[in-house]
């Protein structure tokens, strides 16, 4: 039990939460109550009726876990039971800053070159959080840099990496809460295994490869929830339409045009889609979602190899916006109609970990002795190998009375979709 121990909050993930009386604190401000207005998965909705969890949700989730990792005997002897709190905290405030429609509208912050993580920073130490924050005793600076993975604390930079790292608490739970909701659950992920087998090494967190399994089952869930969740063509429909309905009536809605912490925190899925609703530039589109006439992917190709061409359509939006004017002149349809979707943009819900690198997570093993021997993980792992590069899916997108046109320009251009790669429309 907690000290200063307030009371439990039910999760449908981890049973019952303690939170102290300072968390609660923190939990009533209007920044963190806003994230009840954010779902986590918007779009997919369309897909899994019953992906319409919250921010909220799942905030908690990464305080409990960030607190279960400070648990961890490895790791608790270097840390204070002050920065124990701070990482709970800091994993309670980690998402504040999501915009309406969560990551859809990163695409609208990518513009302003900021992010939600700029966001979250500015929030904590602006809006009314810094006050509450510094009430109880913490500095909202360090809990802000925290909660993105920015403190620079010499000789602790796995304090960054418990909330944001390639094996974080935050992935841990959206992982096991979104194929809850959604109910695209891929096998078992023992999280509390991996959470007990963390350690340090030098001054980063890594896995003792006894957890293996538990560290492959993670990678497996997380690549196969990428294609059926956060990747979903029909998911996918519906946050590319969002996207360009803000994109078109940002300059009369203003979208972007925010001061004050209080100007952004107005923002939200329900008042922003209302917005959206009754504006001209945009309504026609909201029409069509309320009414599930989606957007259609009239091609998909999942590619392998890597080439100039294919590292350009995914990494850079200049040469597919041409690739995008090129499909649509073959096609005889106007350039707007035609839409590439790639996972690398910053609409997709966990684009960072999109592409998988096998070296990304630090793992050893630990000699009779108890030395700890750093490994390459790619060298353990053949599975983790195996699937590096397995999700650069490239989608071309039109309206339903222009999907065979786009299909067979897309063809010509792009080339044939392999028989194992076509879809059932």
């Amino acid at each position: 039990m907690p000290k200063n121990y307030w009371g439990e909050i039910k999760d449908p993930i981890h049973g019952y939460i303690y939170i102290t009386q300072t968390e609660k604190n923190i939990i009533d401000t209007y920044p963190v109550q806003r994230m009840h207005r954010l779902r986590q998965l918007a779009g997919s909705e369309y897909v899994y009726p019953g992906a319409n969890h919250t921010r909220f949700e799942h905030s908690i989730g990464v305080m409990y876990l960030a607190g279960r990792v400070t648990e961890n005997p490895n790791i608790s002897q270097e840390i204070s039971t002050d920065e124990a709190e701070a990482v709970r905290i800091a994993g309670l405030l980690h998402d504040v800053g999501h915009g309406p429609f969560s990551h859809v509208f990163e695409q609208l912050l990518d513009k302003q070159n900021k992010t939600h993580e700029d966001i979250t920073l500015w929030l904590i130490k602006n809006s009314e959080l810094k006050d509450t924050l510094k009430t109880n005793g913490f500095n909202p600076e360090q809990i802000g840099k925290l909660a993105i993975g920015r403190l620079k604390k010499q000789r602790k930079n796995y304090l960054n990496q418990i909330i944001s790292s390639a094996v974080d608490v935050d992935k841990m739970d959206f992982i096991v809460r979104d194929t809850y909701h959604t109910g695209a659950e891929y096998g078992y992920i023992d999280i509390f295994r991996l959470i007990h087998a963390l350690d340090l090494l030098n001054e980063n967190l890594a896995v003792d490869l006894g957890a293996l399994s538990a560290l492959e089952s993670l990678i497996i869930a997380r690549i196969e929830s990428f294609k059926s969740i956060y990747f979903h063509r029909v998911g996918r429909a519906a946050q590319i339409m969002l996207a360009k309905a803000m994109e078109n009536a940002n300059e009369q809605l203003g979208l972007t045009k925010f001061k004050t912490p209080e100007q952004y925190l107005q923002l939200d899925d329900y008042t922003v889609w209302t917005m959206l609703k009754n504006c001209k530039q945009s309504a026609e589109t909201i029409k069509k979602l309320e009414r599930r006439q989606m957007l259609k992917c009239a091609y998909e190709r999942t590619f392998y190899e890597k080439d100039t061409m294919i590292s350009n359509i995914f990494g850079q939006e200049t040469h597919r916006n041409q690739l995008q004017a090129e499909i649509a002149k073959k096609a005889h349809v106007d350039a707007e109609t035609v839409i590439i979707d790639v996972p690398t943009v910053p609409s997709v819900p966990y684009h960072h970990s999109a592409l998988l690198e096998p070296m990304e997570i630090p793992v050893f093993y630990k000699t009779p002795e108890g030395k700890k021997i750093p490994q390459r993980l790619s060298e353990i792992s053949k599975i983790i190998e195996t699937l590096r590069g397995f999700i650069n899916i490239l989608r071309v997108y039109t309206d339903q009375d222009k999907r065979e046109k786009v299909a067979e320009a897309s063809m010509k251009i792009l080339g044939k979709t392999p028989t194992t790669a076509k879809i059932s429309y």
